[in-house]
């Protein structure tokens, strides 16, 4: 149930904070800095390191989502203009992230970030 709840808050807040990615390299060595101390986390461990600190859990995971938009040149605007599709985003975004870590406990969070961008903008 932490987990989940961990879970949701983070999305509402990671996938849709993060800016429009048109980085320089600095900034993309930058991001690569940030996200690989905590590529290590997977689903169970994120919930047990947090111990119910939701802002830890949304740090982690939007590095990881910044990572993933960059290395997939994503720019949430093409995919989102108004507040209404980008709240679908986020449900869609946040239903992914649920369904990724309950299938898979054990499961790279990175690689649940990953597939939750992948499948929430389908591509």
């Amino acid at each position: 149930m932490m987990l989940k709840n961990s879970i949701k808050s983070t999305a509402c807040a990671a996938l849709f904070v993060l800016p429009t990615f048109a980085v320089a390299d600095d900034s993309a060595e930058q991001l690569v800095q940030d996200a690989l101390p905590v590529m290590h986390y997977t689903c169970a461990s994120i919930a047990e390191e947090a111990d119910g600190d939701e802002e830890f859990v949304v740090a982690v995971v939007g590095k990881m989502t910044a990572l993933s938009l960059y290395n997939r040149q994503i720019n949430i605007e093409d995919h989102a203009a108004t507040d209404e599709e980008k709240a679908q985003l986020r449900e869609a975004f946040i239903a992914a992230l649920s369904e990724g870590c309950a299938a898979d406990k054990n499961a790279l969070l990175g690689g649940v970030v990953d597939n939750a961008v992948k499948s929430t903008l389908g591509l």
